[in-house]
C-alpha cells in the first residue's frame, strides 16, 4: 500500500517545488495535489503556462523518487454557484482535472454539491443534481484518463450550530449515489474523519461500502465534534478497528492523509521534521492494515 499526503499547507508555506521536496524525503510514496487555490480564477493555474508548469512538477517529483496519485479538486462554491453548475462549478473542476492528469494523477476527489440546500429534507433533490454533476464529469474523465472520486460529506445545522448528516455521509447514501451513476470513472473516496463527524462508525461504513465502492482515502482525526484534520492518534477516532476493516474489505488504494493541521501555526523550520512524523504515523497504520 502507498503512503500518501496532500500539498496544501506545504506548498503554502514554501511552494510546490519545496514542498514536493519535503514529501519526497519525508518517507512518502506519493503526493495528493492541493488544487483548492484555483477557487480563484485569477490563479495561475489559469495561465497558458501552468500546463508546462505540471510538467515541470511531475519531472521534479520523479526525480526525487515520488509521484502523484491523487488530487482534490477546488470545491469553495456557494449554493447559487452548484445550481448553475454547468457555468460556475464544471470550468474551475474541469481545469483541475486537466491539470492533473499532466501530472500523472489517477484519481481526482471532487465534492458532490451540497451548499444548495440544506440536507434534511432535500436529499432528492440533491441526489438528482449529483446525479447530473458527476455525469457531466465522465466525458472528460475519459478524455484525460482520470477517475473522478466523490466523497462523504457533513454540514452545520443552522438553528444549534453543531455538525450533521450531508450528502453520501451514509453508507447507504454513497453506495446508490455509486450504483446509480455505474461507471468506472466515478469511484469513492471515504473521508475517514467525516465519519465520525457525523457520528458514523468508521470501520462499520468501511465494511458497508467495501472493496467494490471504497478506491480512495482520506485520513485524518478529530473529536468527533469539529472538523480538525489533525493526524491519526490526536483525536478520538478507533484506528484499530479502521485498520482492521480496511484489512477485512481487502483494501487496495492508497493510503492517502488529509492531516495537514500538523503544520498550522508551527514555525516554518519545524514543518519538515513534522512531515518526517506525520510519515512514521502512516507507516505504523499501514503496518496494522497490511498485518
Amino acid at each position: 500500500m502507498k503512503l500518501s499526503t496532500q500539498t496544501d499547507l506545504l506548498a503554502k508555506a514554501f511552494g510546490y517545488e519545496k514542498a514536493i521536496e519535503i514529501i519526497a524525503e519525508s518517507g512518502f510514496d506519493c503526493i495528493d495535489f492541493s488544487m483548492f487555490p484555483m477557487d480563484d480564477l485569477n490563479h495561475p493555474f489559469y495561465n497558458e503556462d501552468a500546463e508546462e508548469y505540471m510538467r515541470t512538477l511531475r519531472a521534479l517529483a520523479e526525480s526525487k523518487g515520488v509521484s502523484f496519485n491523487q488530487a482534490h479538486a477546488p470545491f469553495g462554491f456557494s449554493g447559487e454557484d452548484e445550481l448553475d453548475f454547468e457555468n460556475k462549478v464544471l470550468p474551475k473542476v474541469t481545469r483541475a482535472m486537466k491539470l492533473s492528469s499532466i501530472l500523472g494523477v489517477k484519481i481526482i476527489v471532487v465534492h458532490p454539491l451540497h451548499h444548495v440546500a440544506p440536507y434534511k429534507g432535500n436529499e432528492k433533490m440533491l441526489f438528482d443534481l449529483n446525479m447530473k454533476f458527476y455525469r457531466a464529469l465522465i466525458p472528460y474523465c475519459e478524455e484525460y484518463n482520470i477517475k473522478v472520486a466523490t466523497e462523504n460529506m457533513w454540514q452545520v445545522d443552522r438553528n444549534r450550530g453543531y455538525i450533521i448528516h450531508d450528502t453520501c455521509s451514509t453508507a447507504s447514501e454513497f453506495n446508490a449515489y455509486l450504483d446509480e451513476l455505474n461507471s468506472p470513472w466515478i469511484v469513492g473516496c471515504l473521508d475517514l474523519g467525516h465519519c465520525g463527524l457525523v457520528g458514523e462508525d468508521a470501520a462499520e461504513m468501511i465494511r458497508a461500502m467495501g472493496n467494490k465502492h471504497i478506491k480512495a482515502l482520506h485520513v485524518h482525526d478529530n473529536d468527533h465534534r469539529a472538523d480538525l484534520h489533525v493526524p491519526p492518534f490526536y483525536g478520538k477516532m478507533d484506528w484499530e478497528g479502521i485498520t482492521k476493516a480496511l484489512a477485512d474489505i481487502d483494501y487496495d488504494g492508497d493510503f492517502t492523509f488529509e492531516s495537514d493541521n500538523i503544520y498550522r501555526n508551527m514555525p516554518d523550520e519545524f514543518k519538515p521534521e513534522a512531515a518526517k512524523y506525520l510519515a512514521k504515523i502512516g507507516r505504523k497504520l499501514i503496518d496494522m492494515i497490511e498485518g
